[in-house]
């Protein structure tokens, strides 16, 4: 049987659907989804759904896309609705005239241990941090961003060497089971909301860009690795391959460790055996790299790399 409270959900990325999904199979009655609307994308800029909306509709829940959250006819069919509650999740900013509407107000699930990591990309901030620990809590939306009240939290563990893909995963899975405990204990009135700790130092979780992604080979082999695995699978670190023969190629790199040992090589400078490993120099030591991708080609262990690479006095950059 249906669960008794009208809830609207609005999200966009695969983490969002992945809390959408567990809600759908806990039988929670959906009164709507609200998403961002189709847009052009890919390199032939055909129009293309969220994930949520996608979803959405393979599910047949009622679904909105509109462009403007302050749009009358907007406001207008979520007062249709008739919601109990909001839910947010990887969405946007919203308007004091939405998130007010609904009887037990609007709570977002954030991807990390709140007041940490505020901003778009918690997931990826942890990792290139070096955090140990991780999690994910649900708060009342207010006028800023990630600020307000905090209802729940869980933490995480982060495995050794964990990639932003699998770390990913696993928050979204611990933030549907903590959505659920939310929804409930808000239905019978248990949740007591509080403020969010005032704690120093206090990291931010901003959009990531092409320059966070560049590899500096200045930087410790544990940082440079941690940026790696933070941004593996997806934008992906990535370094220029520098070489007498032809211009800077894009090398993507997926998975690395790092190697603490004294060395002059200038940074950059690659050593290997051409067979089984390939390190780059860097301040402390070596990064040794496992997983990587040459521009317009297919991810490869470091070893079939090797097979057409025998240029050891070329630099990465």
């Amino acid at each position: 049987m249906d669960k008794p409270l009208r809830i609207v959900f609005m999200g966009t990325t695969g983490f969002a659907v992945g809390i959408l999904q567990s809600l759908v199979k806990m039988k929670y009655n959906i009164a709507g989804v609200v998403s961002v609307p189709d847009k052009p994308a890919g390199r032939g800029l055909q129009i293309r759904s969220s994930d949520v909306a996608m979803y959405a509709r393979t599910q047949g829940l009622p679904l909105a896309q509109p462009a403007l959250l302050k749009d009358p006819a907007f406001i207008a069919l979520l007062n249709e609705w008739n919601a109990d509650l909001f839910i947010v999740v990887a969405f946007r900013m919203l308007p004091e005239e939405v998130w007010r509407l609904p009887r037990l107000k609007t709570f977002n699930l954030h991807a990390s241990l709140l007041p940490q990591y505020r901003g778009a990309a918690p997931i990826n901030w942890a990792l290139i941090k070096g955090e140990t620990t991780t999690g994910v809590t649900t708060f009342l939306i207010d006028h800023n961003i990630d600020t307000g009240n905090i209802l729940l939290q869980e933490s995480l563990s982060i495995a050794a060497g964990e990639t932003a893909g699998s770390l990913h995963n696993r928050l979204m899975d611990l933030g549907a089971d903590l959505v659920c405990r939310t929804i409930n204990a808000l239905a019978t009135g248990t949740l007591h909301p509080v403020p969010q700790p005032d704690i120093s130092p206090l990291y931010g979780a901003p959009k990531l860009n092409k320059e966070l992604c560049h590899i500096k080979w200045d930087q410790e082999s544990t940082q440079i690795c941690n940026l790696i695995r933070g941004l593996s699978p997806y934008p992906t670190a990535f370094s220029l391959l520098k070489t007498f023969a032809q211009d800077p190629v894009p090398i993507k790199i997926f998975q690395a460790h790092p190697i603490e040992h004294n060395h002059h090589h200038p940074y950059g400078a690659i050593l290997s055996d051409n067979k089984t490993y390939l390190h780059v120099a860097c301040r402390n030591g070596y990064v040794s790299l496992l997983e990587l991708q040459i521009a317009g080609k297919k991810r490869m262990q470091v070893k079939d790399f090797l097979l057409g690479f025998r240029d050891n006095q070329a630099l990465f950059i």
